[in-house]
C-alpha cells in the first residue's frame, strides 16, 4: 500500500462549466478499519454526467457534495484489511467511494464482484448504472415494439450505446445522434444502428428528419437542448420519452435566450398523448437489478452488446477528464484507472 490517501476534493463551486480550480488533489493518511469495517482500495473510478450536480448546491434528488469533501462516484475497488467477517482481502467490490485511494466501509451498499471478475471495470459500465439506466428506461418507460423507431442522443457514450444496442435486439429502427463522422461510423458499423446523425451538422435538424421518415416512437432523452428541439415535431402520436438526463444543460447559468417554447411542448404532449417521464436508476428500480444483470450478462456472453471504454490512467486526471466528459470528448464510458 501507499504511504497516503490521495484525494480529490471540491474546493469550490463552479459557475458555469466546471474548472481545474473547482477541484483540489490532497493528501491524507490512509483510513484504519475497525471491527466490522474493511479497508477498500480504489482502482477503477467512474466518471458520469450527474456528478455534475452533486457540484451545485441547488435543490435535486441528493444532497451535494460539501466544499472540502470528497468528490462522489461509482468505483471498484479490492479489499485490502477485513474486520468483515463476509468479506475476505483480495474481494473486488462495487462501491461508492468516490474520488479517492482507500475508503472504509462496513459493508453496507456494496456488490461483491468476486475474487477474479474478468472484467471488473464493467461494473461501473455495461454491468452497471449506465447499463442499468439504459435496460430500465428503455424497456419500462419505452416499451419497444418490433418496428418501432428509437432515436437516442450521445448514441456512442455509456448509456445511449445500450440504448440503441438493446432496442435492435428488440427489433426496433434505431437512429443515433452523436458529435463527429468518427462517432456516427463507430455507431452504425459497430454498434449496428440503422443511422447516426451528426449534431454538429449546419442541417442536423433537416438530416434527422430525413432519417426518421415515419416519425419517432422512442426519444430516449439524455441531452436536451437543440438535439430535443430537432425531435419534437418528428414525434409520433403516443411517443414515449425516457428522460434520464439533460448534458445540455448541466453548465447553464440562466434559461436559453429565445421565446417561451413551453406551451408548444405541452400542447405536442397532450395532442400526440406523449408520455414523458424522469427516473433515478437506483432510486426508482433498485429492486430489479438481477433481472438487468441476468440479461445483460446473458447478451455480452452471446456477443450481441459492444461495450467501449474511454480509459483514462491516473487519479489525477480526473477532473481533466470530468470537464472533457461535459465537453463531449470522451468516446465511450469514462473510466479512471486510480494509481
Amino acid at each position: 500500500m501507499t504511504a497516503t490517501n490521495r484525494q480529490l476534493l471540491l474546493a469550490s463551486r463552479p459557475v458555469g462549466a466546471p474548472t481545474p480550480e473547482n477541484f483540489h488533489l490532497t493528501e491524507t493518511t490512509i483510513p484504519s478499519p475497525q471491527q466490522g469495517e474493511l479497508l477498500l482500495k480504489a482502482v477503477y473510478l467512474s466518471l458520469d454526467p450527474y456528478m455534475r450536480g452533486r457540484m451545485s448546491d441547488k435543490k435535486s434528488y441528493a444532497e451535494p457534495v460539501g466544499i472540502n469533501e470528497v468528490m462522489v462516484g461509482g468505483t471498484v475497488c479490492q479489499v485490502t484489511v477485513s474486520h468483515h467477517p463476509d468479506y475476505q482481502v483480495g474481494e473486488w467490490v462495487l462501491a461508492y467511494s468516490g474520488w479517492q485511494d482507500y475508503a472504509v466501509s462496513n459493508g453496507e451498499g456494496l456488490i461483491k464482484l468476486g475474487m477474479n471478475p474478468t472484467h471488473p471495470s464493467y461494473a461501473l459500465g455495461v454491468m452497471g448504472m449506465p447499463g442499468f439506466t439504459a435496460y430500465m428506461g428503455l424497456l419500462d418507460i419505452g416499451q419497444p415494439k418490433q418496428g418501432d423507431t428509437i432515436v437516442v442522443a450521445a448514441a456512442t457514450g455509456a448509456v445511449g450505446s445500450m440504448v440503441g444496442q438493446i432496442g435492435k435486439i428488440k427489433g426496433c429502427r434505431v437512429v443515433g445522434i452523436a458529435g463527429g463522422n468518427e462517432k456516427c461510423q463507430y455507431a452504425k458499423e459497430t454498434l449496428g444502428f440503422d443511422e447516426c446523425i451528426d449534431h454538429h451538422a449546419a442541417n442536423f435538424a433537416q438530416q434527422l428528419a430525413d432519417a426518421c421518415t415515419d416519425g419517432i416512437d422512442i426519444y430516449y432523452e439524455n441531452v436536451g437542448g437543440k438535439v430535443f428541439d430537432a425531435v419534437l415535431p418528428l414525434l409520433n402520436t403516443g411517443a414515449r420519452i425516457p428522460l434520464c438526463g439533460l448534458i445540455s444543460q448541466y453548465n447553464a447559468t440562466s434559461l436559453p435566450d429565445g421565446p417561451d417554447r413551453m406551451n408548444m411542448l405541452m400542447g405536442q404532449l397532450l395532442v400526440k398523448r406523449i408520455k414523458m417521464q424522469g427516473f433515478i436508476i437506483f432510486d426508482d428500480y433498485a429492486h430489479r437489478y438481477d433481472e438487468f444483470a441476468q440479461q445483460m450478462s446473458q447478451w455480452l456472453a452471446e456477443g450481441k452488446i459492444h461495450y467501449r471504454e474511454d480509459r483514462v490512467e491516473g487519479l489525477e486526471q480526473a477532473p481533466q477528464a470530468f470537464i472533457g466528459l461535459l465537453e463531449g470528448k470522451n468516446f465511450g464510458k469514462v473510466v479512471v484507472k486510480v494509481s
